[in-house]
């Protein structure tokens, strides 16, 4: 049988500190790590000359989004994490890579890309999904991305 003190409701403030709590741990534990490591592999790209490397064979392509070949890291980070994604786009921000306006284009890709090989392993690969729809998918998540570029890109020319 349930004692009063069991039973006893949650005030707001109690709620706020749970939640926050909760908030804490998750960005401790799941989002840090991925911006962390991503600022680590692009340090790690840049002095060793691949970042720039990467910059001069990506430019052509990236050039259609308006965007310097660096930013290809952006999106094949993103592929495997969100948080990663984040934390290329702000090191190549903080380099002075990217600009702001870039920085913005880039954000909506981030999340329309976000992440979809843990996802489908997630959610996919416990399913018993067939294995050969996996490219299908990441490849309409990319297509999104990119279209989401052109998008932003249109929505700043106006603004």
């Amino acid at each position: 049988m349930a004692t009063p003190e069991t039973t006893k409701k949650k005030n707001i403030l109690d709620l706020f500190i749970d939640g926050a709590r909760n908030g804490f741990t998750i960005g401790t534990t799941s989002l840090l790590p991925n911006v962390i490591m991503a600022f680590v592999i692009i340090r790690i790209l840049d002095v060793t000359g691949l970042l720039h490397i990467i910059g001069v064979i990506c430019a052509p392509i990236m050039a259609l989004w308006g965007l310097p070949g660096e930013a290809a890291t952006v999106l094949v980070t993103a592929i495997m994490s969100m948080g990663g994604g984040i934390g290329v786009a702000m090191s190549l921000f903080t380099s002075g890579i990217l600009d702001p306006t870039q920085l913005t284009i880039l954000v909506p890709a981030i999340y329309l890309i976000g992440n979809p090989v843990q996802n489908v392993g997630r959610c996919l690969g416990i399913s018993g999904v067939n294995t050969k729809h996996y490219v299908a998918i990441i490849s309409i998540c990319f297509i999104n991305a990119l279209l989401s570029i052109w998008a932003m890109r249109l929505i700043l020319l106006f603004i």
